[in-house]
């Protein structure tokens, strides 16, 4: 994107006539929206699980549902109902609203349920035991009518307890952080450490019942004077269950310096519980996940084994986890000799690699471990409790995002000592300093020069972790004993997947949102269509097979993938600069939701889940100076010193948003409502710019491609949602849409001056003509097709088409209509989607017959592509596996959401 000319009297005449020029001011009159649909579909939506088995042993689910405008006016009820019939509790709320009002999106919490679920208007049935909270103590309390948890108001205690019926299951559950304040690279020097608790700053009652409740806390983790590492923990709870659920997120804000040992290195994080014992050493058992299902389950006191017999039936029960009949009853040759069996009271498994774990055991502190197993890729799951009740505990994501710890510690003792380490503490300590020591790159034209032969864009003291965010997600369940192997399969299976309620692919259709007609479902009728089915599926297994081939795993970096491969070393380029982590390029996060939203395939939803918790967390600044910005692609994922609205763009997390409802998500489209701020501290043409430029708040250079797209889809989302800007948001949207299509050559314009306080766009007073190959490839189509639908705008509709139309067009064609033409521009198979819609919304036939002919031949996949891996082993790769030499993330971004987007627009006009 080229900057717009710096004129001093177009800058004063423009900023001085804009309010003047535009009727979408805040406070103006009220936004104008599309027509309301006059006979909606409101029937009933049949909801089914991505994966088989229905909730199983997880404490609830929650699904975001779509509705067509006009279907349910605010304030509607809704009613749940199973394959039989039978009323299903559900608490529903509203998470988007159409312009006119009625509802857009609604959110539906459910408790119970294993097979398809019908849901409809009407009153919802209540549960037999209601969630209820209670905030009036010292303590806010709350209870699913079968487990009662008291969380802490203040202090450095999280949970306080944790308690079913009369017995109390875990209590004093805390945040855990371990600092090393030195790094050395070698054998040298002496390891020292110091141990942080989280300390409760604020705590509130996002929802209180009767399905669903969600306790919000805020804190940091503090020691003596010093406070850092903020957090930001939900829980979550549901009628009826014996388990809550954690999301844990941290925002790193501490120090580390390339070239410096000293620094904020964490050297562990976790979160810890201590579990009261109750019972007897032998009637205690200790349960730690392995592969799969598999489990270490073994007793405190083990009476299995032995060179004399308690008797079969007292071993069985012991291994099945029930109460042993008194000793007196047993083989009184073991009875008289129980003291001298040893008590296993503590048990460790790290996860230090995403291909292997140890387990280990030792009797108590001082004294030495004893291996116990190990395998590949444990579960992340654990119990430790008796036949009078217990903990079980798990952490999402275990082995994906190693290096991750579960201890057991003093299970011997009144109380046992749990925690589940995020970041082990066995492992080498959280190293984020910058990979390289500048090489002298200490000009912007040093830097562009480092860009032309390893395409990063460095620039000192920018490639910075702080600010940087990572949630984790983990479950507990309080047992009124222990579970048996079937319960606790259930709950392994739970912690590994989620369990997640989804509305099919047709509803999404049929209430036409994220962008009416981009998208429709798989069809193999044709030759030419099926063909194209199996390109895409193709690259979805693709990718899906690299991240294991490669190991893209790790706590900073699962989720993502690579930008380019090298054919040469037949590896991705990992450590070439803007060619490693790809942070998003070109909207692979959008190719993924479509093609989960037109399939409803759990494998897609899954990979694209992960995707957008890092992409969100990872490749964005949530704290410091570049708040609100994200990075482009790097060999790490905060390396490159560009920093722009196009990696934090919104519309990357409105998929997962409005399918799940999941809060997190929510806070972080929030937080970019006032992202156009950004632009008053970092200018994001600083290094190109061949004209005097200051970041005036009254005239800031904003591009209508990827700045706007960015912008945009916050303002739009908060507007939706009705977030605590909306109004301000609302006003936003709608004037920078009137400021666009009132420019001389509207998006071909290619930026506008852009006032902070009024949220307009001042009207250049002559055209430009300033067009990138980048403006429209970060979700400008998907985002314009949704205003375009929601909004009563016919000059900003023709600005945009006018864009879709002449991005393709021969440059004869762009010189008869702009005056010049748009110079050496690329990625045509991409932008094929954009003269598909625009064919489609203007009758156009030669444009539509253009969108196939550029799909099919001009840049990107071709059917020539060779569509096939080929054969990787050693000794040319470290492991072996397969490669697609041809294959690169832009492309294949591009040509997902081409292809899906011109079978859906333009599937009835193939050649």
């Amino acid at each position: 994107m080229s900057p717009i000319p710096r004129r001093s009297l177009l800058k004063a005449a423009a900023v001085a006539g804009a309010a003047a020029q535009f009727s979408w001011a805040l406070g103006a009159r009220d936004a104008e929206a599309a027509p309301r649909a006059d006979a909606a579909d409101d029937g009933p939506v049949t909801l089914d699980w991505l994966e088989d088995g229905g909730l199983g042993a997880a404490p609830g689910a929650t699904v975001g549902v779509p509705w067509p405008k006009g279907a349910h006016r605010p304030g509607q009820a809704f009613a749940l109902t199973d394959a039989d019939g039978k009323a299903v509790p559900v608490q529903s709320w509203p998470i988007a609203y159409w312009p006119d009002g009625s509802l857009k999106w609604t959110a539906h919490a459910v408790s119970s349920g294993s097979g398809k679920l019908t849901l409809s208007a009407g009153d919802a049935a209540a549960p037999d035991k209601k969630v209820t909270v209670d905030r009036s103590g010292g303590t806010i309390d709350v209870s699913t009518g079968v487990i009662t948890v008291k969380i802490g108001k203040n202090g450095s205690t999280i949970i306080k307890s944790v308690t079913r019926g009369s017995t109390e299951i875990a209590r004093n559950g805390r945040l855990v952080l371990v600092r090393q304040p030195e790094i050395e690279d070698e054998d040298q020097g002496t390891v020292r450490t110091e141990r942080f608790d989280g300390a409760v700053g604020e705590v509130t009652v996002e929802q209180d019942g009767p399905v669903r409740a969600v306790v919000r806390i805020d804190g940091k983790h503090r020691k003596g004077g010093r406070s850092w590492l903020p957090f930001s923990i939900r829980l979550y709870f549901y009628a009826g269950a014996d388990a809550f659920r954690m999301v844990h997120t941290i925002t790193y804000d501490g120090t580390q310096e390339p070239g410096k040992a000293s620094g904020d290195f964490i050297r562990g994080l976790g979160v810890r519980f201590d579990v009261p014992m109750l019972d007897e050493s032998y009637d205690r058992h200790i349960r730690v996940g392995g592969e799969g299902t598999g489990l270490l389950r073994e007793a405190v006191k083990g009476i299995t084994g032995l060179r004399r017999d308690p008797g079969a039936a007292v071993q069985a029960a012991q291994y099945a986890g029930q109460k042993l009949p008194d000793p007196s009853t047993w083989d009184q040759r073991v009875t008289t000799r129980l003291q001298y069996i040893p008590e296993w009271g503590d048990y460790t498994l790290s996860q230090l690699s995403a291909d292997g774990f140890t387990l280990r055991k030792r009797t108590k502190k001082g004294y030495g471990w004893i291996g116990a197993g190990g395998g590949r890729r444990a579960s992340g799951f654990g119990y430790v409790g008796g036949v009078s009740g217990g903990f079980s505990f798990g952490l999402r994501d275990f082995w994906e995002k190693y290096p991750a710890q579960l201890d057991i510690r003093d299970a011997h003792t009144d109380a046992a000592e749990v925690t589940l380490w995020l970041w082990s503490p066995e492992a080498q300590p959280m190293d984020l300093r910058f990979y390289h020591d500048g090489m002298g790159q200490d000009t912007y034209a040093k830097q562009l020069e480092g860009l032309n032969i390893t395409y990063e864009d460095y620039e000192p003291e920018f490639g910075t972790p702080y600010g940087i965010a990572r949630t984790s997600e983990l479950l507990f369940w309080a047992n009124d004993s222990t579970p048996s192997a079937e319960t606790l399969a259930q709950q392994v299976a739970a912690v590994r997947v989620l369990p997640q309620l989804a509305a099919p692919p047709k509803q999404l259709i049929r209430a036409k949102v994220f962008g009416p007609g981009l998208y429709s479902e798989p069809d193999r009728s044709t030759p030419a269509k099926a063909k194209i089915e199996d390109h895409l599926d193709f690259l979805f297994t693709y990718y899906k097979d690299q991240v294991e081939q490669r190991r893209w795993y790790g706590f900073w970096d699962y989720g993502d993938f690579m930008h380019t491969y090298d054919t040469v070393r037949h590896q991705w380029r990992y450590d070439v600069g803007g060619y490693a982590w790809d942070n998003s390029e070109l909207s692979p996060d959008i190719w993924l939701w479509f093609a989960y939203i037109r399939s409803g395939r759990a494998d897609i939803f899954r990979f694209a889940e992960a995707l957008t918790r890092h992409t969100g967390e990872v490749d964005v600044y949530h704290l410091g100076q570049w708040a609100g910005l994200g990075t482009r692609h790097g060999v790490q994922h905060y390396a490159d010193s560009a920093k722009q609205q196009r990696i934090a763009n919104t519309t990357y997390r409105r998929y997962y948003y409005f399918l799940t409802a999941d809060e997190r998500v929510g806070d972080l489209m929030h937080a970019n409502v006032d992202s156009d701020e950004t632009f008053l501290v970092l200018d994001p043409q600083r290094k190109v710019r061949t004209d005097p430029y200051t970041p005036d708040r009254h005239a800031l250079s904003i591009g209508f491609g990827t700045d706007w797209s960015g912008l945009v889809s916050a303002w739009l989302t908060e507007w939706e949602r009705k977030g605590p800007k909306w109004e301000k948001a609302k006003a936003r949207v709608l004037s920078t849409m009137e400021g666009i299509a009132a420019q001389p050559n509207g998006f071909v314009q290619g930026s506008g001056l852009y006032d902070l306080d009024t949220g307009q766009f001042a009207v250049a007073s002559s055209p430009v003509v300033s067009v990138s190959h980048l403006s429209a490839v970060f979700g400008l189509n998907e985002l314009c097709a949704e205003l375009i639908d929601l909004v009563d705008m016919p000059k900003f509709n023709q600005a945009y088409f006018d864009y879709c139309r002449y991005f393709n067009a021969t440059k004869a064609e762009q010189k008869a209509r702009y005056g010049s033409d748009f110079g050496t521009l690329l990625l045509f198979q991409g932008h094929s989607r954009l003269d598909a819609y625009a064919a489609v919304q203007t009758g156009d036939a030669a444009l539509a017959e253009r969108a196939w002919a550029k799909f099919y031949n001009s840049d990107g996949y071709t059917e020539a592509s060779p569509w096939k891996t080929e054969p990787l082993s050693g000794p040319v790769a470290l492991v072996a596996g397969s490669e697609a030499a041809w294959v690169s993330s832009n492309d294949t971004a591009l040509y997902g959401l081409a292809a899906i987007e011109n079978l859906a627009l333009l599937g009835d006009r193939m050649p």
